[in-house]
């Protein structure tokens, strides 16, 4: 038996329940691991409320997808992973099929990448979906280049911090969006070139006189909803709207229309774009392992939590107090 959190109703935090199941032995292509700690991620909480662009199938419903921990078996068929072997889970697979919000977890063993011996449990939970988020957004399906500009709002969250870092690393700069003066520091500490309190300034005006009236070649918008309307002013000649996240809960409309830019390029991004795809997956991998090795990527870990108190961590998590990842550490 394994303890493992499940919820049996759509909800708040409060319908999390952490109860002992069946962790049974892998399948076919399937890896079992001991979780260790788990990175909490917007999506999950989306999907626990019924919010997420993929709604629950059945209960009880599991949790998660992004994990750290040690390979206890392997299913048939599964090659390059071996038991006692320290790894970290990406989101590559539907909540709907597996969960690693658990003290042991099935997952397939493509969603399964080797942890450098370095990288702890905890930092090993932090860092694979916003990096290969950013990553693959930016520099696989953006094609960023140095000189380049990034704008992003969302920019304290732990994939808004890893877009600072892979911008800085290839060269582009970056303009970090913020609600409040609460976080201009901390921003401009994790490599944002200007900060702009979106409460307060003109993020038009603030954004053309930064990049000389030209405009961002990127915007990272992790909001969307009626938001995208402005952000279409600051988008530059040929540059891209990367809508990847839909905090704001509300349609999106397409800006070209309402600006008189009908070639205004606005496209979605989902992370499985990277880690369904194994060519694009191993590139990613790469791209973050070399920049975890530089020290040039610097995971940032707001808070830990218990695995005991998942319904205090979801909590903090839609609060938006955090600067970086939530994690759930597992004690064994």
């Amino acid at each position: 038996m394994t303890r493992t959190v499940l919820f049996h109703e759509l909800g708040g935090p409060e319908v999390l329940r952490l109860e002992n199941t069946e962790v049974g032995e892998p399948g076919p292509g399937e890896v079992r691991i001991r979780v260790d700690a788990i990175g909490l991620n917007r999506a999950e909480a989306l999907f626990r409320a019924g919010l997420y662009i993929e709604p629950v199938k059945r209960f009880p419903a599991r949790l998660g997808s992004e994990a750290a921990g040690v390979v206890e078996a392997v299913g048939e068929g599964v090659t390059g992973l071996r038991p006692g072997q320290p790894v970290s889970t990406v989101p590559g697979f539907s909540q709907n099929d597996h969960g690693v919000y658990a003290e042991r977890a099935i997952v397939p063993a493509s969603a399964v990448l080797r942890r450098p011996e370095s990288l702890g449990a905890i930092e090993g939970a932090a860092v694979w979906m916003p990096y290969v988020t950013a990553y693959g957004a930016l520099v696989e399906v953006g094609g960023m280049r140095p000189g380049d500009t990034v704008v992003l709002n969302a920019a304290s969250s732990s994939v808004g911090l890893a877009a600072l870092q892979v911008a800085e690393r290839i060269g582009a700069t970056s303009i970090a969006l913020t609600r409040t003066a609460a976080k201009r520091e901390a921003l401009l500490e994790q490599g944002a070139a200007e900060v702009i309190v979106t409460d307060e300034e003109d993020v038009v005006e603030r954004v053309l006189a930064a990049t000389g009236g030209r405009g961002a070649e990127y915007v990272f918008d992790a909001v969307a909803g009626p938001g995208v309307l402005e952000l279409g002013k600051v988008v530059a000649a040929d540059g891209m709207l990367l809508v990847y996240g839909a905090l704001s809960g509300l349609p999106t409309p397409y800006p070209g229309l309402d600006l008189g830019m009908p070639a205004l390029n606005m496209r979605t991004y989902t992370m499985l774009e990277t880690t369904a795809r194994p060519e694009r997956l191993r590139r990613a991998e790469a791209f973050v392992a070399s920049g975890l090795r530089s020290g040039a990527f610097r995971p940032v870990v707001d808070r830990t939590f218990e695995l005991d108190e998942i319904v205090e961590a979801h909590r903090y998590l839609e609060s938006n107090a955090q600067i970086g990842k939530i994690v759930v550490t597992v004690s064994h």
